[in-house]
Order: structure tokens, then sequence, then C-alpha cells
């Protein structure tokens, strides 16, 4: 087994990546970031199947059947009502981070999942239509728990040169997820009408495993000190993860950031969000957070097979294309992962949103130009394919990682409660208005997701600084700098012959 902690050529503490490690990053993801891609897709391959289920049940019920729009409303609501779920499980975060841990959070909440699943895979028997749209918005509060957690977790565990390749796993996990439901949606497996409430309560099956695993390993170590003042576990566990005693350099940064906090109690939104000294972090939160669901890879996601239907491809061709789509997703999140702690998130956020844009005006461009020349119809899917590469490489992790790399200990849980909270009311936004602002715009609604990702962009090349191999406390200095800079150029002074570094902060040693 390799060292625990090194130290490399320019004197930074540097760990590398157990077994321990990377056993926690993927059982803690199979369980609960995987599940969130499943639930996002799953629901593509058996709409028809879904909205005749909903048809036949009110004939049954009211001896009349419902219009076409009536039933797109309702299928519409059994898609986002996911989201509506994930926002209030997004709320949740705070409260059980702190009474349970991270680790514990996530084996507590996999009850949901239970129920969930059992509704949706006995609606069907049961004639109930309510019961996929209850079993979608519980599963939906499992998702908006544990999206958060698992970010939160994993950074907390990982050494900080490690923390953004642990940091994007699971966004790998939530497009195998996506690829899984694309494979098992083909026709030729489940995609047949007889199987989809089966087909819906796969979700229990990583679950279970999650489950049964998950707890023998320790919680966070940062939580186990910092909140809990448990040196002896904060020890235990740091030697699970890291394999070799030689741990003091980590306590020694933990307790830095302890003492840093004026106080090691959770912070509420509401005292997070008048805390002047992370007002630049919140924001940045905010951004990147909405952005991410707003950049229109919900659409993608949710509606797949409309797409494109509407884009040309023959029928019988679309769920192979799908499918194709999904291998794309996996092989664009596993290049993220492997590139992030050489290129840092910067630079991953930035060509993500920017070439996500760049193919939204494409999809726009192609299906007007469709009717004129018919190739266009395979720059339509190729610009699909470009959304989904470009929003796995990067913005499909870095804003959950990033949330958690920017606040310390105090602020993070109700830090991940903002940006999971505005990421679940853009993924609702987009899940139930997508279909009618395609109906009403037509190929120009692409045109509005270019916007956000441009904006993102923007915001990102101006705003943030890289926080590769930083410390917490590091990094929570950095954005201070920039909040004393932005006070300096407010009221106009600068000093003598004082020059800017990279961050907006006058540089120390001209200072001196």
């Amino acid at each position: 087994m390799a060292e625990e902690v090194l130290i490399d050529s320019s004197g930074k503490i540097s760990g590398h990546l157990t077994k321990s490690l990377l056993a926690v990053a993927f059982l803690s993801s199979f369980g609960s970031s995987m599940l969130y891609g499943y639930n996002l897709a799953v629901v593509n391959s058996p709409a028809e199947y879904i909205k005749e289920f909903y048809n036949s049940t009110l004939i049954r019920r009211n001896g009349e059947g419902v219009d076409e729009q009536t039933l797109t409303l309702m299928y519409s609501v059994t898609v986002s009502i996911f989201a509506i779920g994930g926002l209030i499980g997004s709320f949740m975060v705070g409260i059980l981070v702190s009474r349970f841990g991270r680790k514990g959070t996530l084996v507590y909440s996999t009850v949901l999942v239970f129920i969930g699943g059992a509704l949706m895979g006995s609606s069907r028997m049961c004639g109930s239509p309510e019961m996929i749209i209850v079993g979608r918005f519980i599963t939906g509060i499992h998702s908006g728990i544990s999206l958060s957690v698992v970010p939160m977790y994993l950074g907390e565990i990982a050494p900080k040169n490690l923390r953004g390749f642990l940091g994007l796993v699971p966004s790998i996990f939530i497009c195998i997820g996506v690829f899984i439901a694309q494979i098992l949606g083909l026709h030729e497996l489940m995609g047949k009408e007889e199987y989809w409430p089966v087909f819906l309560s796969l979700v229990v099956v990583p679950t279970f495993i999650q489950l049964m695993l998950l707890p023998w390993f320790p919680e966070s170590p940062r939580y186990l000190l910092i909140e809990k003042r448990n040196i002896h576990a904060t020890i235990t566990a740091l030697k699970w993860y890291r394999r070799r005693s030689n741990i003091q350099a980590e306590v020694e940064e933990m307790q830095e950031e302890q003492r840093s906090l004026s106080s090691v109690q959770t912070l509420s939104v509401l005292e997070l969000l008048q805390d002047r000294t992370v007002r630049w972090q919140v924001l940045t939160v905010m951004v990147v957070n909405a952005g991410m669901q707003l950049s229109g890879i919900d659409a993608i996601w949710f509606y797949t097979n409309d797409i494109f239907e509407n884009a040309g491809i023959p029928p019988s061709q679309i769920q192979y294309t799908t499918v194709g789509t999904g291998a794309i997703e996996v092989i664009a999140g596993l290049v993220g992962c492997f590139t992030i702690e050489r290129l840092g998130r910067r630079p991953l956020m930035i060509g993500g949103f920017s070439f996500m844009g760049f193919c939204c005006a494409g999809i726009t461009l192609s299906l007007i130009l469709q009717a004129r020349a018919p190739f266009m119809h395979y720059i339509s899917v190729a610009c699909v394919v470009g959304i989904i590469a470009g929003f796995c490489i990067g913005p499909a992790g870095v804003p959950f990682l990033m949330t958690g790399e920017l606040f310390k200990q105090s602020h993070r849980p109700a830090a991940f409660i903002v940006g999971g909270s505005l990421n679940w009311l853009s993924n609702f936004t987009v899940g139930f208005i997508f279909p009618f602002l395609q109906m009403s715009a037509g190929a120009y609604c692409y045109l509005v997701f270019f916007g956000v990702c441009a904006g993102v962009s923007a915001y990102v090349y101006f705003i943030i600084p890289e926080t590769k191999n930083k410390t917490f406390v590091e990094i929570s200095q950095m954005f201070n700098t920039k909040d004393n800079s932005m006070e300096i150029h407010a009221l106009g002074i600068t000093a003598h012959g004082s020059k800017m570094n990279g961050y907006g902060a006058l540089d120390e040693e001209r200072e001196k």
C-alpha cells in the first residue's frame, strides 16, 4: 500500500489514493449518485406506455379518456415531480448531516428508495397512476439528499490533491446511471409494455448493495474532529482511509480550520446569506448550480427520444442513437475525472459550458435548415452528443465539488442547501416547461440554453479563482482577499506602487 502522506518537491503535503478511499467513492456513488442519473433517464423510454396507462386508468374510472395535451401535462408532472422531491431533500441536508453525519445520512436515507421503488413497481397492479407520481417524488427526496451529501462526504475524506478526482466520481456514476437506463430501455430488454413497472423500480438494487456495505466504513474525519470533537475517532478514520500512521499533518490542518472558525456550530441558510465574509462564495454557488440545470442538459435527458424524433431520426433507430449518447456521457465523465487535477476546475467549467452553448446554437441552426438540407439531421444529433459531452466533462460534477471546497466546516451544509435547492428548482423548471417551450418556440427554444451557458462561462472566467490543490482555509482566504480588493476599488483607495495579484488582491511583497 502506498504511503498515506508524503511531501512533494514543492514542500506541500499530498496524499495517495488508497483502496479504502476508492471503495468509499465507488460505493457511495453507486448507491446514491447513480440513482439520480437513472431516474433522470428511466422515464424516457416507457413514456408512451405510461401515458397509455394513465389514459386507460382514467377511462376505467371516469368512462372517458383525456386529450393529448392533458396527457402531456400529466406526464410532465410525472417527470418533474422528481425534482420537487429533490428540492425538499436538499432542504433537509443541513439537519441530517449535522445529526447523523455524512455517511450516516447516506445510510439512513436508503429507506426512501425502498418505499419509492415499491410504489412504482406495484402501480400498474394496483391501477394507480398516483403511485408512480408519489414514488418518483419519494425517490426525488433521496436524490436531493444524496446529491449534496455524497460530494460533501468525499470532499471531506479526500486529501486535497485528490479532492477533484474523488469529487468527480459521483458525476461519472450519474452518467453511468443514465447509460444503464438507456440500455435497459431498449425494446429487446425492458423497453416492452409489460416491463415498465419493474424498469422504474430497479432503483432498489444498487441501494440495497450500498446499505449492506457502506456502514462498515468510517465517518468523515473532519466531521468527527470539528463538529464532534472526537480526536480518537478522527485518527481511527484517517488511518482507515490513509492506511498509515503518519497523519499528523492532516490533523493539524483540520485543527487550523477549527481554530479559524468563530464557532463550530453549523450555520443556518439565513445566517449564511447574511454573512458578508462569504458573499462571493454564495453567489458563485448560486450561479454554477442554477446554470448547471438551466444549461439544457435536463431537457436532453428527459426528452431525448422526442428531440431525436423532431430532428428526423427514424423511429426504429432512435433508441440505439440514445444509447450511443449514453456511452459518450460515460467517456466524457471519465475524461473530466482523470484530467481535473492536472487542468484544474476553471478550465473544465469554462470549456464545458462554452462547448454546450455552441452546440445549443448548433441545434437551433440545424433544425431550421434541415428542411432544405437533409444532412442537417446528423448535425442535430452531433450537437446533442456535444451538449452531453461538454456537460459531463465539467459542469456535471464540478459545481458540487466547488460547493464543498469554497466553504469551511460550519458553512458547508448551508451552502449545499442553497446550491441544491437552486439546482432542483432549475431542474423542475426545465423538466416541466421544456415540452411546452418546444411546442411554442420550436427550434429557437435552444437559444435560451445558449444564453445561460454563455453567461455562466463568462462568470467563471472573470470571477472564480482556481481552487486546485488548496486547503479549505486557503480557499477561504482567497475569497476574503477578493472581498477586500472589491472594497478598495469601491473606495477609490490604492497603495503606492502596489500591484494586483491574480485574485485582485494587493501584492503583499510590494506593500512591504
